[in-house]
């Protein structure tokens, strides 16, 4: 999976904040990183808002999310150079304070980046994959590509089989795969859109069970 770093200029205000949280959910779950999405969406909220409470509503900054290797980077830039953040230990009761103390509990690692015109607040989450271009494993994921190759056997080249299947190679067998199930239910005497609405349904429990 090419997992492409992508940015978005913003002004830092509150009411931006459900936005980008919105924005990085829809990125994650599109690189398949599912899993890291609440805490990918803490380190935003928190490095946002500490740009709005210390540096003020409206300042202009940039939100930069990239991979570092297996670990999602989520980058804040903001043009004060005074002002850095720092772990405090905020009095027991009190909603202020905790904002870079919730970063720390959720990422591998964060700093702060001074730059000629521009502070960078960064934070790193492991997300458990090996490289940049790897993807999530679990046993259904590992059952379903053995399948794929074992579909694919036919038109997959000798010397090619011993290989991980390609991103595009695979989904073409996925799809085939499909196919061929949607007529075997017909050949049996189901409904084919039955049997696609009760998969689709097993798929979204499963998953909202593992977030």
């Amino acid at each position: 999976m090419d997992r492409k770093a992508w940015d978005l200029a913003f002004l830092a205000e509150a009411e931006e904040l459900a936005g980008l949280r919105r924005v990085m959910r829809l990125h994650l779950e599109l690189w398949g990183l599912p899993e890291v999405v609440d805490a990918a969406q803490i380190c935003v909220t928190e490095l946002v808002s500490n740009v709005v409470t210390h540096v003020g509503p409206g300042t202009p900054c940039c939100l930069a999310v990239s991979m570092n290797g297996g670990r999602l980077r989520v980058e804040v830039s903001d043009p004060d150079l005074q002002g850095l953040p720092t772990l405090v230990a905020a009095a027991e009761g009190s909603e202020t304070g905790r904002g870079m103390t919730l970063v720390d509990g959720v990422a591998d690692h964060w700093g702060v980046i001074l730059r000629g015109d521009s502070k960078v607040t960064w934070c790193e989450l492991s997300t458990g994959l090996q490289s940049s271009s790897d993807h999530v494993h679990g046993p259904q994921v590992a059952k379903a590509e053995a399948l794929l190759g074992l579909c694919g056997l036919g038109s997959v080249p000798a010397s090619a089989r011993r290989e991980r299947l390609s991103l595009a190679l695979g989904r073409e067998l996925a799809i085939d795969l499909i196919v061929d199930l949607l007529h075997w239910f017909r050949a049996h005497g189901c409904d084919p859109d039955e049997a696609l609405d009760c998969a689709q349904t097993h798929f979204e429990a499963e998953v909202a069970g593992s977030v």
